[in-house]
């Protein structure tokens, strides 16, 4: 699978790590399972509801959280949002 950036996230994504730059391994290793199986158990990937419906979000951990869009049919994944389970929701 192929993981794209939107431009929000790019700045979404700088902006948290310069809060939480003790994160960047974990977020390393969560991007690179996406890559592998979007919808490996340790994910936590899961579809959201209401406005957010077309989306997918998966855990960084318990607290943070990766909202994504998942193109299963073209094999991308585009990462649209970082931060906070209520940043981000």
């Amino acid at each position: 699978m192929q993981l794209i950036k939107t431009s929000q996230y790019e700045r979404n994504e700088k902006k948290f790590f310069k809060l939480h730059n003790d994160l960047f391994v974990r977020y390393a290793k969560v991007l690179k399972q996406l890559q592998i199986d979007p919808f490996h158990s340790s994910l936590r990937t899961h579809k959201l509801k209401g406005d957010l419906s077309k989306y997918h979000s998966c855990s960084l951990t318990y607290e943070y959280r990766i909202v994504l869009t998942l193109k299963i049919v073209d094999e991308e994944i585009i990462l649209v949002n970082i931060g906070s389970h209520d940043d981000v929701y």
